[in-house]
């Protein structure tokens, strides 16, 4: 496949390996503290690689709007970076964001015609171009730009799946328009119902046949159409009362769709800002929030993520944002009954997002709120990046705690996200192996040489505590048992932290 080729297109392609793990420190709990929302202060980069021993392959929907490189001034972002350098910055971003893609995820990212194009082929490269699923355009204005003698209207909506056979795009709701296209004419004891075209396009020999209505006219596809079901099907159609003649029974015939059986309307690429909101829905909705003088450039509507939710998640599933702005995606999952992580390197972290999504908890009426009849609940915690999981030296430092050491090893071991939390060394079993840590005092002895070092005493305590009748692969410091003593009891001895790999 060919592929796209720049300035250190070498050095991004590894980048994302040397980024080291860092901790992801608490800060503080805002509304419920048991909700799974988390909103962290970081540089993306660093964030992503953080969360990927807790959340690997659990994302089931990526939404981000990076930086479009315009090369203009932007107040909250540096939105001037040489085109080498925004997709060096762009690459490695992409891989960490499909390392934690569900496999049945999707990602949907913002663009403009500055970027568009070549962003489009970098996702070919990092997604598949057999995962590509659409580029949809969003109609941002709703009037031509008076500065410019041709102005743009869109912006690009780049879709991609982790595996396109997996992915499942939901259904919209009916508009208030499409509404009023439902009618019972005929009294059907089924309820409201709308007609459309029998005939479809191409040609079909056993779906050319012709048709007799109530009134005795004799009906065929129109030119370079055939009818839409071969007539076996047709007259099963005709005897449940689902295709419609007109009120004298000599119409062309056309089906019938209950509203009361409608899934929804499939989406298609074309996206007006009568849908789904325009740069200045957007503007007023955070000047609304923050006061015309702190409010974001550059915002997306909250109606845009709504539909964005709507075709790839459902209640509950996870969504990420890593470059998150003002926070709109995250207050749109939050009301929308979603989890969200949000990830955004500036102050604004505090100064707009945290506000925001506070309001969002305490019922806050904006956007999509009324449509989805949001009246405030749950809650998110704030992190900040920590330091990096391994000094200098190689050896752990000295902030890690077990549970954070428990997510590397566990992924480290099986590849996937973390399972916690544990109160005791064994992490859980795969395939046919248990797998134990031995760390900062998860034995409740937190002496030198004792509970986190593997001796007869330790593993007598694991066999009472956790026990596990099967191979074993144990982590600690040290191990004061024997390699014969080791194969009888089926145990593989790792050690911390020469054994435990960060990249």
């Amino acid at each position: 496949m060919p592929t796209l080729d720049w300035l250190n297109r070498a050095e991004a392609l590894t980048s994302s390996d040397k980024v080291p793990y860092r901790v992801l420190e608490p800060v503080s709990v805002h509304g419920d503290g048991n909700a799974d929302n988390l909103l962290i202060q970081g540089d993306n980069l660093d964030a992503l690689k953080a969360l990927l021993p807790f959340y690997r392959g659990r994302v089931k929907c990526i939404f981000i709007d990076p930086p479009y490189n315009t090369k203009s001034a932007f107040e909250h972002y540096d939105d001037n970076l040489e085109h080498s350098q925004w997709l060096s910055m762009m690459y490695p971003r992409l891989v960490l964001l499909r390392e934690l893609l569900a496999e049945d995820g999707s990602i949907w990212v913002t663009i403009d015609d500055n970027e568009g194009h070549y962003l489009k082929v970098l996702m070919d490269e990092v997604f598949g171009r057999g995962n590509f699923v659409v580029n949809a355009l969003w109609q941002k204005r709703t009037s031509p730009d008076a500065r410019l003698p041709l102005g743009d209207a869109h912006d690009h909506l780049l879709v991609y799946a982790k595996q396109r056979n997996l992915l499942q795009i939901g259904k919209l709701p009916q508009s208030a328009k499409q509404l009023k296209n439902f009618k019972n004419i005929d009294n059907d004891p089924r309820g409201a119902w709308a007609s459309s075209d029998y005939s479809a396009q191409g040609f079909r020999p056993n779906q050319m046949y012709e048709i007799v209505t109530p009134s005795g006219r004799k009906v065929s596809p129109p030119p370079g159409t055939c009818w839409k079901n071969v007539e076996s099907v047709f007259l099963q159609l005709v005897a449940d009362n689902r295709i419609w003649f007109g009120k004298d029974g000599n119409g062309v015939p056309r089906r019938k769709t209950f509203l009361s059986e409608s899934e929804g309307v499939s989406a298609w690429s074309w996206w007006t800002n009568e849908e789904v909101g325009h740069n200045q829905e957007a503007k007023k909705e955070i000047n609304n929030l923050f006061g015309a003088d702190e409010a974001f450039t550059t915002p997306k509507p909250e109606r845009l993520l709504q539909r964005i939710f709507q075709l790839a998640t459902n209640p509950n599933d996870l969504v990420l944002d890593s470059f998150l702005g003002s926070g709109t995606t995250a207050a749109v999952a939050h009301k929308m009954g979603r989890r969200w992580i949000g990830i955004e390197m500036g102050e604004h972290a505090q100064t707009h997002c945290i506000p925001r999504l506070e309001k969002v908890v305490a019922g806050e009426q904006g956007g999509i709120s009324a449509a989805v009849n949001w009246q405030g609940g749950g809650g998110f915690r704030f992190l900040r990046l920590g330091e990096p999981m391994f000094e200098a030296d190689g050896s752990i430092h000295s902030s890690v705690r077990f549970a954070t050491l428990a997510s590397f090893v566990w992924m480290q071991e099986t590849g996937q996200a973390a399972s916690g939390p544990w109160n005791v060394p064994k992490l859980g079993e795969h395939d046919g192996r248990a797998i134990y840590l031995l760390f900062n005092g998860i034995l409740g002895d937190k002496r030198p040489q004792s509970g986190n070092v593997l001796t007869q005493e330790v593993l007598a305590a694991i066999k009472q505590i956790c026990p596990f009748d099967g191979e074993k692969i144990i982590y600690g410091e040290a191990c004061r048992l024997g390699e014969k003593r080791l194969a009888a009891e089926g145990i593989t001895f790792k050690h911390i932290p020469y054994d435990v790999k960060a990249r």
